[in-house]
C-alpha cells in the first residue's frame, strides 16, 4: 500500500525533491553551510517564522507560535556534508570537489523545510510553539552543543524534541523507532607508547614501541569481549597507527588512535579507566611508558518512551503498523544526544534503501544515495507527530533528565 500522505504534503512533493537535489548539488562542510543556511532562513521567513541566524556559527532557528495554547516542540535537521569525493553519476551530483552529502543531511534539511511549511500553513489550528533548528556541523564538530551555547534551548525552552535520520539500513516505506538508547556514545582515545629507538638489526638494544603498541591493540579488544557484559552494545576500534620513518630504524615512539562507543554511560566511564590500565600495564611489561589521552565526544542518545510511542503511532498512520519496526542498535553516534540530555526527545530512522534501484550503499560511502520516495514520508510522520506532541497527547513526556547546564556543554570531537 502507498503511504497515506496529506494533500498539502503531496502538493509539495516536487518541491521537496528539488530542494534535496539542490542541497546535494551544493554541499557544504561543517560550519561552512552559508549557502544552505541562507536558503533555510529565506524560506522560513517566507512561511511566517521568526528567524535567528548565526546560531552555533552557521545554524538557523525558526520560531512559530500557534493560535492555540500548547507545548513547545523542537524539531532538528542537520545541514552539513562530508569531505568525500562523490562517485555517483547523477544530474544532481556534488559540484564541489572532495565534498559530498554522503549521509542524507541534504534530505534532512529538505524534509525539515517542507515540514515547517506544512505546519505553518496549519497555524490557525495549531497548538503550542514550534522551534525548527537547522544545525551545522553534526559530523564530528559538535554543532548541537554550539547551538545550545547560543541559546537554542532557551526562550522558549522546548518541552520535547524530534529528529530523524534517513537510513539505508531500512527499506524505503518503513520507519524505525526504538525506546531508550538509540545512538551510542563516542569518545576518541589516543595512546602514545614511549620506548627507546635504535637500529632494526639490534632490537635487543632498544625498547620497541611498535611491538608494545601491537600487543596493546590486541589486549584492548578484551575491553569489549571480557570486561563488558555480553548484552551491552560496545565497540572499541583502533583506526590509526603512526610510528617510524624508515625500514631499518626502530622508532622511539608509536601512537595509536581510535574510538570507544557504548550505550551505557556507566560503562563508558569505566572503560576509560580500563583502557589506561591495560595500556600502562603492557607498556611497563616491555620496559616502556605511555601517555593515554581521551577526547570526550557525543553522549548516548536516549529516546523518551512516551515520545517514541507518539512517533510510532504517527508512522503507523502513514506507512502501516507492519512497516514500523524497532530498528537494530547502531554504534554510530549523534550530537542530538546533548539536546536529549536536557529535553526529552525521540530520534527515529526513516527507511531510504531500494536495492532494486541500486540505492543501497552504506552511509559515508562515495556512492551513497537514497530512494527519494522516502522524503514525503518523513515530512508526513514529522508533521503528524508534531501535532500530537504540541497538543499534549504524548503522556509522560516533558520531563528532562538531569544534566549539566546547557551553557556548560563541551564541544565534542568525534562521531
Amino acid at each position: 500500500m502507498p503511504p497515506a500522505l496529506s494533500p498539502d504534503v503531496l502538493a509539495l512533493r516536487d518541491d521537496l525533491v528539488a530542494l534535496r537535489r539542490d542541497f546535494h548539488h551544493h554541499p557544504e562542510l561543517g560550519y561552512r553551510e552559508t549557502r544552505t543556511a541562507g536558503i533555510v532562513a529565506e524560506r522560513l521567513r517566507r512561511d511566517g517564522y521568526a528567524v535567528r541566524t548565526g546560531v552555533g556559527k552557521t545554524g538557523v532557528v525558526g520560531l512559530l507560535r500557534g493560535r492555540l495554547p500548547g507545548r513547545t516542540l523542537l524539531i532538528r535537521a542537520d545541514m552539513d556534508a562530508l569531505p568525500i569525493q562523490e562517485e555517483n553519476r547523477v544530474p544532481y551530483a556534488s559540484s564541489v570537489p572532495g565534498v559530498m552529502h554522503a549521509c542524507g543531511h541534504d534530505g534532512h534539511t529538505a524534509i525539515g523545510l517542507v515540514a515547517a511549511r506544512v505546519l505553518a500553513a496549519r497555524r490557525n489550528r495549531l497548538p503550542g510553539t514550534l522551534v525548527f533548528a537547522f544545525q551545522p556541523a553534526e559530523e564530528e564538530l559538535g554543532g548541537a552543543p554550539a547551538m545550545i551555547r547560543d541559546g537554542l534551548l532557551e526562550n522558549p525552552r522546548p518541552d520535547a524534541a524530534l529528529a530523524l535520520h534517513l537510513w539505508n539500513g531500512l527499506p524505503a516505506g518503513t520507519v524505525g523507532v526504538r525506546d531508550g538508547a538509540t545512538w551510542a556514545s563516542s569518545d576518541v582515545l589516543e595512546i602514545t607508547v614511549l620506548g627507546r629507538g635504535g637500529h632494526a638489526g639490534y632490537p635487543h638494544m632498544t625498547i620497541d614501541p611498535v611491538v608494545t603498541a601491537a600487543e596493546t591493540i590486541l589486549a584492548l579488544q578484551t575491553l569489549v569481549s571480557r570486561a563488558t557484559p555480553p548484552t551491552a552494545p560496545a565497540a572499541l576500534s583502533i583506526t590509526r597507527i603512526a610510528g617510524g620513518t624508515t625500514t631499518n630504524v626502530i622508532p622511539p615512539q608509536t601512537t595509536l588512535g581510535g574510538t570507544i562507543r557504548f550505550y551505557d554511560e556507566s560503562l563508558r566511564t569505566k572503560a576509560k579507566r580500563q583502557v589506561e590500565r591495560i595500556a600502562r600495564g603492557i607498556a611497563a611489561a616491555h620496559g616502556a611508558t605511555c601517555r593515554v589521552r581521551f577526547e570526550d565526544g557525543y553522549p548516548v542518545t536516549v529516546n523518551d518512551p512516551a515520545l517514541a510511542a507518539v512517533v510510532r503511532d504517527a508512522a503507523a498512520a502513514v506507512v502501516g503498523r507492519d512497516r514500523v519496526v524497532e530498528h537494530a542498535a547502531t554504534m554510530g553516534s549523534e550530537d542530538m544526544g546533548f539536546v536529549f540530555q536536557r529535553v526529552p526527545g525521540c530520534y527515529f530512522m526513516l527507511g531510504s534503501m531500494d536495492t532494486a534501484k541500486g540505492l543501497c550503499q552504506p552511509h559515508h560511502h562515495p556512492r551513497f544515495d537514497f530512494d527519494e520516495t522516502c522524503l514525503p514520508v518523513g515530512v508526513e510522520v514529522l508533521v503528524r507527530a508534531a501535532e500530537r506532541i504540541l497538543g499534549g497527547t504524548a503522556a509522560g513526556a516533558g520531563h528532562a533528565r538531569s544534566s549539566p547546564t546547557a551553557r556548560g556543554a563541551r564541544r565534542p570531537k568525534t562521531r
